[in-house]
C-alpha cells in the first residue's frame, strides 16, 4: 500500500507534469472507484489544474473553475481526492491512444488524459480482488470522510514531542496499531510502522500509555526521520519508479527470515488475518520472539 513518503512523491511528480495543464478528458473504466456523483468526474473536463498536493495517504488535485473575485479564492475550485488503498496505483502515461478505453477485466480503474499539446496523462490502476481504489471530486477536499478523520501529520510542523506524548497518554492500544490509526497520524501504514518501532528499538505490542519519556523521545526522533528519509529517496523519481525504490529502501518490513541490518539476527514476522508485520527480536524485544496471533504478549 502507498504511504506517506510514496503519496508525497507522487504528488511532487504531478506537480511537476500537471500544474497548469488543461485536462481533455476523464474516462471512468470501473464505475466502482467513484464514490461522489455531485458534481459528476467530468466537472473537470476543460479545466486548469492549479496544485497537487497531499492529505495523509490521500492524493489531492486542484482544478481551478474561473478567477476568484478580489484575488481570493476560485469559487469553483474542485478537488480531485484519490486513495490508492492495498493495491492500487498512479501510472504516468507519455501517449494515451485517442479512443475511449473500453471496461474489461484488466487493472485499470480511471484515465484522465491532458488537453493538447501531446498525448499525455494518467492512469489508475488496481490489481486484486479485493477492490479499494477511491476517488472523490468535491469542492472541499474534507468532505471525503477518510480525509476529515485525519490526525496530525509526522511531517507538519505542528507535530511536536509534547503533541505526541499528549496522543500517546491515554493509549491503551499496542504502539503499531497507534501508529497505523489515520485518525491519530496520518499516512504511516503497515511498512512504515514496522520501519520506525525498529529504529525506535520498540516491541510493536508495547502498549502506547506504557511508554517512558525516553521511549516516547526516541519514537518521536524515529517518525520524523524514517519518514523524512523516505521521502528523500523517493524525490525526483518518475511514478513508476517509486514502488521498488519503497522496497529496496525497507530495513525490517517484508523482509522475515533475513538478518537485521543492525544486528544480525534473523528478522520474525507475526501474521494477522490480511497483514503481517516484522521485526528484530534483539533490537526490539529483548531477544524474546512474540507470538504468531493477534492478540498475544511476550512468549515466556
Amino acid at each position: 500500500m502507498p504511504e506517506l513518503p510514496e503519496v508525497e512523491a507522487l504528488a511532487t511528480f504531478l506537480g511537476d507534469h500537471l500544474v497548469g495543464r488543461e485536462i481533455a478528458r476523464v474516462h471512468p473504466v470501473a464505475i466502482n472507484v467513484l464514490k461522489t456523483y455531485d458534481p459528476p468526474i467530468t466537472a473537470v473536463q476543460g479545466r486548469n489544474v492549479t496544485a497537487v498536493g497531499r492529505r495523509g495517504k490521500f492524493l489531492v488535485i486542484t482544478v481551478g473553475g474561473g478567477p476568484g473575485l478580489g484575488g481570493g479564492p476560485d469559487p469553483g475550485e474542485l478537488h480531485l481526492v484519490i486513495h490508492l488503498a492495498r493495491a492500487g496505483w498512479l501510472r504516468w502515461q507519455q501517449q494515451l491512444s485517442a479512443a475511449p478505453p473500453h471496461p474489461g477485466k484488466g487493472p485499470l480503474a480511471l484515465r484522465v488524459q491532458l488537453a493538447e499539446p501531446g498525448t499525455e496523462g494518467f492512469d489508475l490502476t488496481e490489481a486484486g480482488t479485493k477492490k479499494g481504489l477511491a476517488v472523490s471530486l468535491v469542492a472541499d477536499p474534507a468532505e471525503v470522510p477518510g480525509v476529515a478523520r485525519l490526525g496530525l501529520d509526522p511531517l507538519d510542523p505542528a507535530f511536536t514531542l509534547a503533541g505526541l506524548r499528549a496522543l500517546l497518554a491515554d493509549e491503551r492500544r499496542q504502539i503499531k496499531g497507534v501508529l497505523r490509526d489515520q485518525g491519530v497520524l496520518a499516512g504511516i501504514g503497515n511498512a512504515y510502522s514496522d520501519e520506525i518501532l525498529h529504529a525506535a528499538r520498540l516491541s510493536p505490542f508495547k502498549l502506547a500509555a506504557k511508554l517512558t519519556d525516553d521511549e516516547s523521545g526516541t519514537l518521536y526522533q524515529a517518525i520524523g526521520s524514517t519518514l523524512r528519509d523516505a521521502v528523500e529517496r523517493s524525490h525526483g523519481l518518475a511514478a513508476g519508479q517509486l514502488k521498488a525504490e519503497k522496497k529496496t529502501g525497507l530495513r525490517v518490513h517484508g523482509r522475515a527470515g533475513q538478518p537485521c541490518p543492525v544486528c544480525g539476527d534473523t528478522i520474525h514476522e507475526v501474521s494477522f488475518a490480511d497483514s503481517a508485520l516484522q521485526y528484530c527480536p534483539t533490537c526490539q524485544t529483548g531477544g524474546k520472539p512474540l507470538a504468531d496471533r493477534r492478540l498475544s504478549r511476550l512468549l515466556k
